[in-house]
């Protein structure tokens, strides 16, 4: 199986700094099932920097960049089950206007010590029963009443489209149009769990500052990505999906943008220096825990100088969270929160398993009368983002995932030259004609040598200015195969357009020159809209967009870029224009 290192695709390149023979966006696309090699951070510095940056980019992914305004919860608990072991009840929660989560609540039956009880959020994973799921593979509810009588509050709550929650469907978001909006599980998944710390906070009878996470398979998912981004999770226990060979398989997990150069284990790495436990199994994807995802893991809280708060518990097993693996959580929760390492103390005991009928939320009972339809969530998530209105520049650099190179590499002499950025593996072909300044830098959909031909060109040429034709990404000489059949395509990979924006960015700061006259011609008109409205430098585009009326059927066709409608779409980049002095503004439809 290949190996690739995130955010390389190839090693040579960082030894080397040269350009490749081929583009490594078309020889190297990264999927679910790739076999990633986990990158060295060296300091703390170093690796703080880069967890900031993830949490943009996963924050983005989700479609909560900038995160959506947090509405009152209007939290319901009801149908009160106490037993032998602990309080059950049901929860229904509104995390957006109009939709609604489900769970139950799991509490001691003694009353809240001083400062009340640590909390736990505990998401499931793709069992056929959700968060009633109660088998020898993996049981929610024994996973909660065990954790309530050792004395946890916990929230177990559902994924979408399971159970009670079911104003949308499990798998959705595979659209161009609600991929362009960031509309899918993944995100309103996170938004859920979230919202579900939020409820917990406020819950009497809970330590606020301690509150933690725990999940198996998708579950894990949810619990190391929520952790990645809210520091309010002080402790979590990812089961089984922590892993360099296997990222997740289905949309809840997978959202375009989300594993751009980086993978699961570095997402869960982002939980350092709080403590963490991850299991695995020689029966599914994290078999090599030992060897491979341990240690990187491990590398990262050394840097804290708190390697010794992660641990791994690993078992010849299939996939699961089975009492074995629930009795390492236990434990360890028990010795980093409760301050208890007696073994004996920490064991799980049989439970008793309530009718799932009285675990039902929706049990002879239906949603509030404002509850709304999946095309009214999708609007009203529409709206949200339409709502939120700064810093545009920043939100489109996030949703294009692209960059102002602090270094271009340029290969070849005379008027035929390449042009890439270290370590990324990009080739960028161009035509380069020396003149005065300030350059000019012509784009147009099919590559340098028609950008050249051009009546646009002609003036420049004949006053001696500089000029820079590029062959930008899959145009020109740089068309090229491209799988983008591999799993989970956009979650790993940049579309195309997007490609083509870094290009131009990059031929930008390689000319590095302020009021560089940038003409996109065509389509292409698109690609410098938005290059323009992302360089930090005064460029004086000319792009005419009036055959672009930029709705999403039009970017879905156009301009496909996951994400760019949630970050504020071709209004957002003429807003960042503004702001930025230019002598020209795009001619819009």
């Amino acid at each position: 199986m290949p190996r690739f290192l995130t955010g390389a695709l190839a090693a040579c390149l960082l030894a080397h700094a040269q350009i490749p023979a081929q583009d490594g966006r078309n020889t190297g696309t990264p999927n679910t099932d790739t076999h990633f090699v986990p990158k060295t951070y060296n300091t703390l510095a170093e690796w703080e920097a880069r967890k900031l940056a993830l949490r943009t980019q996963i924050l983005a992914a989700a479609g909560l960049f900038p995160p959506f305004p947090k509405n009152d919860l209007h939290p319901q608990i009801f149908g009160r089950i106490e037993n032998r072991d602990c309080i059950i009840e049901k929860v229904l929660l509104e995390t957006l206007p109009g939709y609604y989560l489900a769970g139950n609540l799991y509490r001691p039956l003694q009353p809240a010590p001083a400062g009340g009880y640590p909390a736990i959020i505990s998401p499931h994973g793709h069992w056929n029963y959700g968060r009633l799921e109660n088998t020898d593979i993996a049981s929610v509810p024994a996973r909660a009443i065990n954790l309530a009588r050792l004395g946890f509050v916990v929230f177990s709550y559902d994924m979408v489209g399971y159970d009670d929650t079911i104003q949308t469907p499990h798998d959705f978001g595979d659209t161009p149009v609600e991929e362009l909006w960031s509309f899918g599980p993944f995100g309103l998944q996170l938004w859920n769990s979230i919202r579900a710390i939020d409820f917990l906070e406020k819950l009497p009878g809970v330590n606020p500052q301690n509150i933690g996470a725990t999940g198996a398979s998708g579950g894990a998912t949810q619990t190391f990505t929520v952790s990645a981004v809210d520091d309010r999770v002080k402790f979590s226990a990812p089961a089984n999906m922590v892993s360099l060979i296997m990222q997740g398989g289905g949309l809840c997990e997978n959202a375009p943008g989300l594993r751009f150069d980086t993978n699961n284990v570095e997402i869960a790495s982002m939980m350092a220096p709080r403590p963490m436990i991850m299991s695995a199994a020689t029966g599914d994807w994290t078999r090599n825990m030992r060897t491979e995802e341990y240690p990187a893991v491990r590398a990262i809280y050394d840097l804290y100088g708190k390697g010794a708060d992660v641990e791994m518990f690993f078992q010849d097993a299939p996939h699961n969270y089975n009492k074995p693996n629930r009795e390492a959580t236990y434990a360890f929760f028990g010795k980093h929160v409760l301050g208890e390492s007696d073994p004996a103390k920490l064991k799980e005991r049989a439970i008793h398993v309530e009718k799932l009928q009285d675990m039902m939320v929706l049990h002879n009972r239906k949603l509030p009368d404002n509850a709304i339809s999946f095309q009214q969530l999708f609007d009203e998530w529409k709206h949200l983002a339409q709502q939120q209105t700064a810093d545009p520049r920043a939100r489109l650099l996030a949703a294009l995932a692209a960059e102002w190179p602090a270094r271009v590499l340029r290969e070849g002499d005379g008027e035929r030259i390449l042009l890439g950025r270290p370590g990324q593996g990009d080739r960028v072909p161009a035509i380069w004609i020396e003149g005065a300044n300030p350059p000019a830098l012509v784009v147009h959909p099919d590559g340098a040598e028609a950008a050249r031909k051009d009546p646009a060109a002609a003036g420049l040429l004949k006053s001696g200015r500089a000029v820079l034709f590029i062959d930008a990404f899959q145009t020109g000489s740089a068309a090229a195969p491209r799988d983008r059949s591999v799993k989970m395509f956009l979650t790993f990979n940049r579309s195309d357009d997007a490609n083509r924006v870094q290009d131009i960015l990059t031929a930008l700061a390689w000319l590095n020159q302020p009021k560089t006259q940038l003409i996109g011609l065509g389509k292409s008109a698109l690609w410098c809209t938005f290059a323009a409205a992302m360089a930090p430098i005064p460029i004086d585009l000319q792009a005419d967009l009036s055959h672009f009326p930029a709705t999403d059927e039009d970017l879905a066709k156009n301009f496909f870029v996951p994400g760019l409608q949630r970050a504020g779409g071709l209004q957002a980049a003429v807003t960042s224009l503004r702001l930025n002095p230019v002598n020209h503004l795009p001619k819009l439809p």
